[in-house]
C-alpha cells in the first residue's frame, strides 16, 4: 500500500485572529511548544511506516521562510516534502481535487489529509488499523473526539453506528444539538474520494451554468469536504469515524496557541525529553519548559516556551507564555499568559499579563472557545500579545492588550489594541 500525507496550510487571507503574529511568519510556521506548528504534523506523518511523501497545500505565495523550513524538515525527517500552491482558496476539498494527480503520483492509493490549525496526538497508525478492522478497502475515516453538548455546535457533528462506527449523519456547525462526537479535521482517504469530490465539482458547474453572470470556472472548484462531501457520504457505508481519547484542540487564535503549547509540552516528557529544560544548581526554577539555557535566577513555568537568542534577566517570573526569538526580558519582569514577539524588550519590574482562554478544567470534554476579538463593543479579555520589536519600558503594567509591531510604549495600558 503506497501511502502519502497532505497537510492543508491555508493562506494569507486566513489567520486574521492570529494577528499581529501572522504578519511576521505564515501561521503554520508559528512556534508552538518550541517548533513550527506544522512540524508536529510532519513528525507524526514521518513515523507512519511506509509513508512515501508529505505534501503541504495552500495558497501562500512562494515564501523564503517556508522554503527554508521545508528543506530543513526534509533533511531532518528523511522524507520527501513538497509545497503545492493553489491559485486561489479552493476549500478543503477543492485543493486536494485540483492536485489529485500529484497526490496519486507514484501509485499512491491511500493518503491522510490533516488541517494545519489543529494540535493532536495524531493517531495516524491507529486510523489505518481501524480501517482494516471496520471498513473495506475504499472506505474513508474521520478522526473524531467528544465535545460537550454546547460546544459541539461549533464543529462538524457526527452521528455514528455504535457497533460499526459507520457515519450515518454529518452536519457542519448545526444550529441545534446533533451529537457530542465532533470532526477533528484529520482524515484517511483512498483514491476513491476523488470520484465523490468530482461529483460535487460537476454539480457546481451545472448550477453555475444556470447563472449567466457568474464567474463559474473558479467558483466551481471551491469545494468543502465537510459540507459538500461528508454530508452526502454519510449513511452510504463508506464513511467511518475513529474516536480518539487523546488530546486535541483547534489553533485558531493566539490564545489557543498557548493552550496547544501546553498540550504538546505535557507530551514531551515521553516523546521529546531532549526539548525540555532541566533544573540545574544556581539556575532558574524550571517547570517543564523547553528553552535555550537562559542565565536566569527566577521561576519559569509551567507551560513556557522560550525561543533561541532570548535574554532572561535575574528574578524574572514567566508562566503560561511563549517568548519568541531574540526577545529580552530585563530583571524582575513578570510575564503571565502572554506571547512576547520576536526581538521585543520588556523593561525592569514591568508586568505583562493576559487572561487565559482555557477550556473549563472541570469538564473533561470542554474545548477552547474561539472568542471574537470584540464583545459588546469592548475588547474581549484574552492573552496579551506583543508584536515584533515592541519595547515595554520599566515599571509599567500591560494587561489584556494587543500591541502591534514596532511600537515603543511610554506608559501602562489595559484592555486595548495599541496601533
Amino acid at each position: 500500500m503506497a501511502l502519502k500525507a497532505v497537510i492543508l496550510i491555508g493562506g494569507p487571507q486566513k489567520g486574521t485572529r492570529f494577528r499581529p503574529l501572522s504578519f511576521e511568519v505564515p501561521k503554520p510556521l508559528f512556534p508552538v511548544a518550541g517548533v513550527p506548528m506544522v512540524q508536529h504534523h510532519i513528525e507524526a506523518c514521518a513515523k507512519v511506516p511506509g509513508l512515501k511523501e508529505i505534501l503541504l497545500m495552500g495558497f501562500y505565495q512562494p515564501h523564503e521562510a517556508l522554503s527554508r523550513f521545508l528543506a530543513a524538515a526534509q533533511q531532518e525527517f528523511r522524507i520527501p516534502i513538497r509545497y503545492l500552491q493553489e491559485y486561489a482558496a479552493l476549500g478543503t476539498g477543492g485543493g486536494i481535487y485540483h492536485f489529485r494527480d500529484q497526490i496519486l503520483a507514484g501509485g499512491a492509493d491511500t493518503f491522510f489529509v490533516l488541517n494545519a490549525d489543529v494540535c493532536s496526538e495524531f493517531p495516524l497508525q491507529e486510523m489505518l488499523d481501524f480501517r482494516q478492522r471496520h471498513g473495506n478497502k475504499d472506505s474513508f475515516v474521520i478522526l473524531g473526539t467528544t465535545a460537550n453538548r454546547t460546544q459541539a455546535l461549533n464543529y462538524g457533528c457526527i452521528v455514528a453506528n455504535a457497533d460499526t462506527q459507520e457515519v450515518q449523519h454529518y452536519v457542519e456547525k448545526p444550529s441545534t444539538f446533533v451529537s457530542e462526537i465532533i470532526n477533528c479535521g484529520i482524515y484517511l482517504f483512498t483514491s476513491a474520494i476523488f470520484q465523490h469530490i468530482g461529483e460535487v465539482f460537476q454539480r457546481n458547474q451545472q448550477e453555475l451554468a444556470l447563472e449567466e453572470s457568474s464567474n463559474g470556472w473558479q467558483r466551481a472548484e471551491v469545494i468543502r469536504l465537510e459540507q459538500d462531501v461528508f454530508t452526502a457520504l454519510a449513511g452510504s457505508g463508506k464513511l467511518y469515524v475513529y474516536k480518539t481519547d487523546g488530546f486535541w484542540s483547534q489553533i485558531k487564535s493566539a490564545g489557543s496557541a498557548i493552550y496547544a503549547s501546553r498540550l504538546y509540552l505535557n507530551q514531551y516528557s515521553q516523546s521529546h525529553p531532549e526539548r525540555l529544560a532541566q533544573n540545574k544548581p544556581g539556575g532558574p526554577i524550571i517547570r517543564g519548559t523547553p528553552l535555550t539555557s537562559p542565565r536566569a535566577l527566577g521561576a519559569l513555568g509551567p507551560n513556557v516556551s522560550i525561543g533561541e537568542g532570548v535574554t532572561v534577566g535575574a528574578g524574572v517570573r514567566i508562566r503560561e507564555s511563549i517568548i519568541l526569538h531574540g526577545a529580552s526580558l530585563h530583571d524582575h519582569t513578570c510575564v503571565l499568559n502572554t506571547i512576547v514577539g520576536w526581538d521585543s524588550t520588556i523593561g525592569r519590574w514591568a508586568r505583562v499579563e493576559g487572561t487565559p482562554s482555557d477550556p473549563n478544567p472541570n469538564d473533561p470534554y470542554a474545548k477552547i472557545d474561539s472568542e471574537t476579538l470584540f464583545r459588546d463593543g469592548r475588547l474581549t479579555p484574552s492573552i496579551t500579545i506583543l508584536g515584533c520589536s515592541v519595547t515595554i519600558p520599566a515599571e509599567v503594567v500591560i494587561l489584556n492588550s494587543i500591541v502591534l509591531p514596532h511600537k515603543e510604549l511610554s506608559r501602562s495600558y489595559k484592555n486595548q489594541i495599541i496601533l
